[in-house]
């Protein structure tokens, strides 16, 4: 009997130890999707990954997109701050500097049409040149010539453009400023970013998850994208385009740790502005589903060929969605 009870503080230890690696492995696996709640996987009675699209130009968007405060606004002052990490896409694998994601969201500016050497438009008559007036001090009379009294010490060069020395000193020789080359105007920018009331699309991606344990259903928002609209003038390729992804639980803790800029505006009562996390907490705001995962990770509108139908797809997928949650309930 007694060699029982001394195996028995071993086997307890041993299940203990077992008990806390499972529960670290669960946390892991759901902490790193960038979710700020962490439902273990033994609880996961059903799970499907969404993403979702939200445009701020919407009514129900707009609190999002108030003039100098917008979402985009308030993310990209973040990751030049060095306050946010920038992802590629909605895996949070791979990671963008803050330059690699200002070129993401730049265009490119293109030079202004010069004149003719001859000072005319390009094609026109050469412009005709009037005589410049000789300069008076208002009276009449002619003004005296400018002294330029700036002078600088430079060094004296020999035909080889080194410094000559004398008994092993350089020589230097007074020079008038005006003589000194100047140095070259800086070269003219070639893009410019974009300002954020043009980035007005977001992606959501998020796990709709049934807890058994609590028998409710989640919407876990895993990540928030930042798209380049496909309709901006400067996009030249006519397609949409990912700036930037992040996670959500990034994302909270920048909207909490600003709340002067990252607010949601209550249009009906300035003193009651919501941060924006509590505007995603509370699904304060409008959106459609483009994809859900599915084997060949297709959206909708190429699944059932084309955006209208896409579209309708969405429409359809929502409440297929809604009813298997009210299904459950129901047996």
């Amino acid at each position: 009997m007694t060699r029982y009870f001394k195996a028995l503080p071993f086997t307890v230890a041993a299940l203990a130890t077992a008990l806390v690696g499972r529960a670290q492995e669960q946390a892991t696996t759901t902490a790193t999707t960038g979710a700020i709640r962490q439902i273990p996987i033994s609880d996961q009675m059903f799970r499907k990954t969404i993403w979702r699209a939200i445009d701020l130009r919407e009514k129900q968007n707009r609190p999002m997109f108030s003039d100098g405060k917008q979402i985009g606004k308030v993310i990209i002052d973040a990751v030049k701050r060095g306050e946010l990490q920038a992802y590629k896409n909605d895996s949070v694998t791979s990671t963008y500097t803050a330059k690699e994601m200002a070129s993401n969201m730049s265009y490119p500016i293109e030079a202004p049409i010069s004149a003719d050497a001859d000072g005319g438009d390009w094609g026109s008559a050469p412009a005709a040149k009037t005589p410049k007036k000789a300069a008076d001090d208002g009276w009449g009379a002619p003004l005296p010539a400018a002294k330029n009294s700036a002078t600088k010490r430079v060094a004296v060069l020999d035909a080889k453009g080194k410094p000559v020395k004398k008994n092993g000193k350089v020589i230097y020789k007074t020079v008038p400023v005006s003589s000194v080359a100047a140095a070259p105007p800086p070269l003219p920018a070639t893009s410019a970013e974009y300002l954020p009331r043009d980035l007005y699309q977001l992606e959501l991606s998020e796990e709709m998850i049934f807890d058994k344990k609590r028998s409710r259903m989640y919407h876990q928002i895993k990540t928030i994208s930042l798209k380049l609209p496909s309709t901006l003038p400067g996009n030249s390729s006519g397609l949409e385009k990912n700036i930037a992804t992040f996670k959500y639980s990034d994302l909270v803790r920048v909207f909490r740790n600003n709340p002067q800029s990252a607010i949601w505006f209550n249009a009906q009562n300035d003193a009651q502005h919501k941060n924006l996390a509590d505007a995603f907490e509370l699904w304060l705001f409008n959106s459609y589903i483009v994809k859900v995962s599915n084997p060949t990770n297709d959206d909708l509108a190429s699944q059932y060929g084309g955006e209208r139908e896409g579209l309708l797809a969405a429409q359809q997928t929502a409440a297929d969605l809604v009813e298997y949650e009210y299904n459950l309930w129901s047996f």
